[in-house]
């Protein structure tokens, strides 16, 4: 059952920060923002993580998960209740950087608890159940946005999802045990970042990551754009996005009974290219139906590689830095994520939605193409 209680307690700071960013989009529409502004929006979500990071993961690694953990889901239950209080374009940019860094330091620790937990042999399958229970948070977090949005408000839906990482501190405090964490490292035997990334197999995985991230988080950008675009409601919008998750689910439920007798470059090449061929596609349907139908192709393609991502980097990393390792990833992801949204918000603003699904299209390709490489 403590398996369970992880991914509870990972899963309610995720749905907020799922629903959140959603719900950000679609309130900076209707307060008058552009695309444009939407895109600066989803970048800050991603500024401070970029930065930030790599030091947060060497501090989970120096003092355990249980103290940045309570810190962070507080500020994350403040990031998405400030919208309620003072509902503007202002109050949601510094909202959106709250609610970004937040959830950086709790992905960070969450990784490092579930990493840690069990023998080395059950890593894969660990982080199998964490990405698992991603896609339960990734699946309600739309729906409990688009349904609060078309019942309440957009003020009102922030802060209901406040209530999420409430939850979250109330079982964090409540548990006596510590949680799993690394062996510490005298910070004496620490080398910098740099040492890193000369890890072939730690080089490859932070490359593969940017792609495959990229590619789950400019869906939850572009996808509410577009569905706004084609006049779709906030709940039909959540709905497409929910098929998204509900596919990665039924491909992460298999997962803990497969992930030991899959060759795992193999499954990133197979991810990366079908999440490519679905994007390619999406400038040309228009109507609920085949959006939810190619959103749940991508969640299959994007859902799968996940777990095998995290094995890897936790795998290559040396002893006393995975905290640190996942830091760098996250670094890395964040960066991506600060420059891609305003790249594509101003593309999609200048020349339409299809040429930002299409470049994000050829980009994935290169990526499939670089993982076939790394085939044993």
């Amino acid at each position: 059952m403590e398996i369970v209680y992880f991914v509870l307690l990972n899963g309610l700071g995720h749905l907020a920060f799922v629903g959140a960013r959603m719900t950000t989009s679609l309130f900076a529409l209707r307060l008058g923002g552009s695309e444009l502004t939407v895109g600066l929006l989803m970048a800050l979500f991603a500024l401070l993580p970029m930065l930030l990071s790599v030091g947060a993961g060497r501090l989970i690694d120096r003092v355990g998960p249980r103290r940045p953990l309570l810190f962070s889901f507080f500020i994350l239950m403040i990031g998405t209740a400030l919208p309620f209080a003072a509902p503007s374009l202002a109050t949601l940019y510094f909202s959106c950087t709250l609610i970004g860094t937040a959830f950086m330091m709790i992905h960070i620790a969450m990784n490092s608890v579930f990493g840690a937990y069990g023998s080395p042999e059950q890593r894969a399958v660990n982080f199998a159940w964490l990405a698992l229970g991603f896609s339960i948070s990734n699946s309600i977090g739309p729906l409990v946005a688009g349904f609060a949005i078309d019942l309440f408000g957009h003020a009102e839906a922030m802060v209901m999802l406040a209530a999420f990482p409430l939850a979250a501190i109330f079982l964090l405090w409540m548990r006596t045990r510590p949680l799993p964490r690394p062996e510490p490292v005298a910070a004496s035997r620490r080398s910098g970042v740099l040492d890193l990334l000369r890890i072939p197999q730690m080089r490859s995985t932070f490359i593969v990551s940017v792609l495959l991230a990229m590619g789950w988080d400019l869906y939850t950008f572009l996808m509410p754009l577009y569905g706004a675009r084609l006049g779709f409601a906030a709940t039909t919008i959540g709905v497409i996005m929910s098929t998204f998750a509900v596919a990665t689910f039924a491909v992460r439920l298999v997962m803990p009974l497969m992930v030991k007798r899959l060759r795992q470059w193999l499954v990133i090449t197979s991810a990366m290219a079908i999440a490519s061929a679905a994007y390619s596609m999406f400038p040309f349907v228009s109507s609920v139906v085949p959006l939810m139908a190619l959103s749940f192709v991508l969640g299959i393609g994007l859902g799968c590689a996940q777990p095998i991502i995290m094995s890897l980097l936790y795998e290559a990393s040396p002893p006393g830095r995975q905290g640190e390792a996942v830091g760098v990833r996250t670094s890395l992801l964040n960066g991506s994520h600060t420059l891609i949204p305003l790249a594509s918000g101003a593309l999609s603003a200048a020349a339409g939605m299809a040429p930002a699904f299409w470049l994000l299209a050829l980009f994935l390709l290169a990526g499939a193409w670089f993982a076939r490489q790394r085939i044993k």
